[in-house]
């Protein structure tokens, strides 16, 4: 069976370095917010081309208590509205809940499956506050025409980065001015080996009510300034995510070039391949291919020793949870919701393997 996602032998290559940190780890005998998490804040700041960086407990986290860091500087009230793509996987809508604000949905394009901006300014009232594109399975979004918006406006961007590790770069001084939150899920393109999180700013404002915030609303200990929580990135792993940041870029390309030979060897009109423009603008956290018999596909290659995934069955605003959302439409999100497929991409697929999806895709 080629698995979806073999974490072992990702991981594996990092193992003897990490046993090494781990026998560190116990002789310095800091556990939390230690020096590894410090030089993962400085280290992954510097490759995203931003000043700070905030570790926390995960990604759901990154976007919740950057919400609420701009609620305690007064930039946010409770109740304000914040733009955020209908097709997003829900903890995007959940961390706008939790911090007391509305989520505004609006479709994505069905091509790129990102947020489409031609929609946005149609959903802006007075109390909208934040736009929150989503790099969805690890595309670009087309910010320039959001970083219009956003200025027409005078709303804050807050880009949910979390399959999107990478190539920032390459952009522009004012796409760099832009608050990111991360996720570190063992799964993505950079992963730790459990839940961590981060946000990336070059506001030091917001970056040190974050820091307050992740720690019990403290700055020194036993002395509170707001209502914190507790989400503070692991020192381990930082630990991780420092051996594994220096090799991102390398895991990008390796999903790059896996993505080209899906893009250009694939030739079934069942299939609708996914839409790139500018494959340097893509980290491929996910290769994504639609089809209307997804179902009898998905069991196909099952059967033929390929595992396959759904990201996501169901829409947000189609969720038992979301029951205050239950009554509204989102066909484009629905088809989508109702036909993708992720293609096993990552960096332990062998040559042979690719062949092999490639030649059983090829005869559905």
């Amino acid at each position: 069976m080629i698995k979806f996602l073999n974490l072992k032998k990702i991981n594996k290559p990092f193992e003897a370095t990490f046993q090494e940190k781990l026998k560190h780890f116990f002789e310095e005998g800091w556990y939390i917010l230690g020096n590894e998490v410090t030089k993962f804040e400085e280290n992954f700041a510097q490759y995203c081309g931003l000043k700070y960086c905030v570790g926390v407990g995960n990604g759901l986290d990154a976007i919740t208590l950057t919400l609420k860091a701009y609620i305690a500087l007064g930039k946010l009230q409770k109740g304000d509205e914040v733009i955020v793509p209908s097709n997003t996987y829900i903890a995007t809508i959940l961390a706008i809940l939790q911090a007391d604000l509305v989520p505004v949905l609006v479709e994505p394009k069905l091509e790129t499956f990102n947020i489409n901006p031609h929609l946005i300014e149609e959903k802006i009232t007075p109390r909208t506050k934040v736009i929150l594109p989503v790099h969805l399975y690890g595309q670009l979004c087309e910010m320039e025409n959001i970083e219009a918006i956003a200025k027409k406006y005078n709303l804050i961007i807050i880009e949910d980065s979390a399959q999107y590790h990478g190539a920032f770069s390459q952009f522009s001084q004012s796409y760099l001015s832009h608050t990111k939150t991360f996720s570190f899920y063992p799964g993505k393109n950079l992963g730790a080996l459990g839940d961590a999180g981060a946000v990336v700013t070059n506001d030091l404002k917001l970056y040190e009510t974050i820091k307050m915030l992740r720690n019990y609303g403290s700055q020194v200990k036993y002395e509170n300034e707001i209502i914190g929580v507790n989400s503070r990135l692991d020192e381990l792993q930082a630990s991780f995510l420092n051996i594994k940041l220096p090799y991102l870029d390398k895991e990008n390309n390796n999903r790059r070039e896996i993505a080209k030979r899906y893009l250009s060897e694939i030739k079934n009109k069942n299939l609708q391949l996914p839409f790139c423009n500018d494959i340097q603008k893509h980290v491929f956290h996910l290769f994504v291919i639609r089809t209307e018999n997804r179902i009898n596909l998905q069991k196909y290659l099952y059967e033929n020793g390929i595992e396959t995934m759904i990201h996501y069955p169901i829409a947000p605003h189609k969720q038992k949870a979301m029951t205050f959302l239950n009554h509204l439409s989102f066909p484009i999100s629905e088809k989508i919701h109702n036909e993708v497929l992720s293609l096993p991409l990552n960096s332990s697929l062998t040559d042979e393997e690719l062949n092999f999806i490639i030649k059983i895709l090829n005869r559905f």
